[in-house]
């Protein structure tokens, strides 16, 4: 199991980096989706990986 660097972990409240995803219809920037309101952001690192 990975030791998780808690001086670098976001926390509930905190502010994101701002970064961007590929998808299908082009890149996906956090920024751009904050100035349309509110964004839940989840991730699931395991999720269809080995490990």
């Amino acid at each position: 199991m990975k030791k998780i660097n808690k001086e670098i972990a976001l926390k509930v409240g905190d502010q994101a980096p701002d970064f961007s995803v590929p998808s299908t219809n082009g890149p996906i920037v956090l920024s751009q989706l904050v100035e349309n309101g509110p964004v839940v952001l989840a991730l699931y690192p395991k999720d269809f990986t080995p490990g």
